[in-house]
């Protein structure tokens, strides 16, 4: 429990990845992007909040983030922001909507399996 949902998007056009989590009752998502230096942000697979689960902080250079926003509180990018994913929940299950900026991942034909004609 607590543990983002971490996937695979395009970011102008280049692999990136993005992370889902519920935060007081509501789903939030952002790219897997610090607003200091763009590196990934968890400090174990999937694991983005501080101790007390109140903060995203980014494990590079302890950026402190505000979950229902995106706004850094704390740290060396203190007032930029994580760039948004747009998500919806509906019945239950997380949808999350591409922007200019951030797509899906393109997956080309699956290549055939040899072992099968």
């Amino acid at each position: 429990a607590g543990t983002a949902h971490v996937f695979d998007v395009l970011l102008w056009r280049r692999p990136a990845r993005a992370f889902a989590l519920r935060f007081d009752g509501r789903v939030v998502a952002y790219l897997n992007r610090c607003a200091h230096v763009p590196t990934e942000m968890d400090w174990k697979p999937g694991e983005f909040l501080d101790t007390d689960r109140r903060f995203i902080v980014c494990s590079m250079h302890g950026a402190v983030y505000e979950p229902t926003t995106g706004q850094c509180i704390a740290g060396p990018c203190a007032g930029q922001r994580l760039m948004a994913v747009d998500v919806v929940e509906r019945a239950g299950q997380v949808y999350w909507y591409p922007s200019r900026d951030v797509r899906p991942v393109e997956f080309d034909a699956i290549p055939p399996d040899s072992s099968h004609p």
